[in-house]
């Protein structure tokens, strides 16, 4: 597909992959309470593998949105990941994430029960933080 410009384009653009950070890392009882600005850079490295090489049914590269709150903010950006901090409510600002999507694919990384409603309401797919953590490992 080309622009008007005459530039090929994607004919697709990648899935935007939200992950509820604090959900996620709480999903692994690995001491995470102890630090958890370094459980969630921990977390963000390993999304970056994540961006690269994709999810079952979301190929890769993917657009990751890593979105904290609490004690956990002031992380950094990395490439491949870029990390929101949540001006208020962890669920609000990743509501407001997924809705960015408009049109193109949302995966939303949350256990959250009400958050995984709130973002279904907007057209955005749920998986569990397993999805992105693989089996039992943090």
């Amino acid at each position: 597909m080309y622009g008007s410009e005459g530039i090929e384009q994607s004919e697709a653009a990648p899935t935007l992959l939200v992950v509820d950070g604090a959900n996620v890392v709480g999903s692994v009882p690995d001491g995470w309470w102890r630090d958890r600005r370094g459980a969630a850079e921990r977390l963000r490295d390993r999304l970056v593998r994540r961006a690269e090489s994709g999810l079952p049914g979301h190929p890769g590269p993917l657009e990751v949105v890593l979105v904290l709150e609490g004690a956990a903010r002031g992380v950094a950006s990395v490439p491949g990941v870029c990390v929101e901090d949540a001006p208020g409510s962890g669920d609000d600002h990743i509501v407001a994430v997924a809705a960015r999507a408009a049109g193109r694919p949302c995966l939303v990384i949350t256990a959250d029960r009400e958050l995984r409603r709130r973002v279904r309401e907007s057209g955005a797919e749920v998986a569990g933080p397993r999805t992105v953590l693989g089996r039992g490992s943090a």
